[in-house]
């Protein structure tokens, strides 16, 4: 467990160091949230009605800009082959760097949404929930998004190779994402919606250090 919390603590550090890649995920998440107004037009009841899809849609797109570096510095440095031979199972070593990462984009994507639904006029039984749907939804696009990062170690334009096997991957968690806030905002049951998304986010736990640790392992051969 300490070397679990040292590499948690040692990317938590490098990423303060490196302000400028959090800033930038928040700008594009408030940047491009932002725009709609402009786009669809000013009247409250469009924006209420777009706005649970926009601010999940952006903050998905948004996840995705830092999800190369997860593992890219330490690939390039050498620090994986170390990470790889270490005695500590690979699988907690990407749960650990999921965790920082998730800490580092996720939480103030989290901290953000709520100004942004004020600006999109989202209703205030919709706050809850949609705050409650990221919470759980988040760290399950962090955690399948390092599958992608893992797989695409070394290869060229790997931003983009990510944006290709991880984006369909994120679909059902915007689904019931999307519609644990709608149901909140016509009156309906967000349980189901909910439970389904902390189902995913298990899934995740389990199933996302395991393959990206075989990634891993994979590019450093």
């Amino acid at each position: 467990m300490s070397a679990l919390f040292a590499i948690l603590s040692r990317d938590l550090r490098l990423a303060l160091r490196q302000g400028a890649d959090t800033l930038v995920v928040v700008l594009f998440f408030v940047i491009s949230v932002a725009l709609f107004p402009f786009g669809v037009g000013p009247e409250p009841e469009t924006l209420a009605r777009i706005a649970p899809g926009v601010i999940w849609v952006m903050a998905l797109l948004a996840s995705l800009l830092s999800l190369e570096r997860l593992f890219q510095n330490d690939f390039e440095d050498g620090g994986l082959d170390l990470l790889v031979l270490s005695p500590v199972s690979l699988s907690s070593i990407v749960l650990a760097k999921c965790a920082a990462h998730w800490l580092t984009t996720g939480l103030p994507l989290i901290v953000a949404a709520p100004l942004l639904a004020v600006l999109l006029d989202l209703p205030a039984m919709g706050f809850a929930q949609l705050l409650l749907a990221m919470l759980l939804g988040t760290p399950t696009l962090t955690l399948v998004g390092a599958i992608g990062a893992a797989l695409v170690l070394g290869a060229r334009r790997g931003g983009v190779l990510i944006s290709l096997l991880v984006l369909p991957l994120y679909v059902p968690v915007l689904i019931f994402g999307v519609a644990a806030v709608d149901g909140a905002i016509a009156g309906l049951a967000v349980r189901p919606h909910l439970t389904i998304l902390a189902g995913f986010l298990l899934a995740a736990l389990v199933l996302a250090p395991w393959a990206s640790a075989a990634a891993l392992k994979q590019a450093v051969e």
